[in-house]
């Protein structure tokens, strides 16, 4: 699924740009956890698919545990980047997480950061599933009944 968020994290650092170099830099992450939100809205009350939203919401989850390394790694640095640099070497010095957590006076907390990322990722994605089992259980029943 990484590879799937990459053109939505890449894309946000673009849409987000012109609001300054903080929020271009939290853009990436935004911008993977925006498109689930937009495909979860869209889903739920313009097409009233549940199951589809269901869907949605657990790839809005699994994005939450795709930033929880890139969060973890924000002072030791040696995550691979996009290009095949890590944060140490890449040409900027530093990568968005490190960034971001240095500008608000956080990167003390990156491991606890990412920790509750990648358990609120795990909440979501164990939700989404259940809310999904209900709506197919749901319908499963209604099919039957009209038999």
């Amino acid at each position: 699924m990484h590879l799937i968020n990459l053109p939505f994290h890449e894309a946000g650092h673009i849409f987000f740009a012109p609001f300054g170099r903080l929020i271009a830099s939290l853009g990436g992450t935004l911008g993977q956890l925006l498109m689930p939100c937009i495909c979860l809205i869209t889903l739920l009350l313009q097409t009233k698919d549940p199951f589809g939203a269901s869907v949605a919401l657990w790839w809005l989850g699994q994005n939450f545990m795709d930033i929880a390394p890139y969060i973890n790694d924000a002072r030791s640095l040696t995550l691979p980047l996009l290009g095949g640099n890590t944060g140490d070497s890449s040409p900027y010095g530093f990568h968005d997480w490190q960034f971001i957590l240095t500008e608000l006076h956080l990167l003390k907390y990156d491991h606890g950061l990412a920790a509750f990322s990648h358990g609120a990722g795990t909440l979501i994605m164990l939700t989404s599933s259940l809310w999904g089992a209900a709506v197919l259980i749901k319908h499963y029943k209604k099919i039957k009944s009209c038999a």
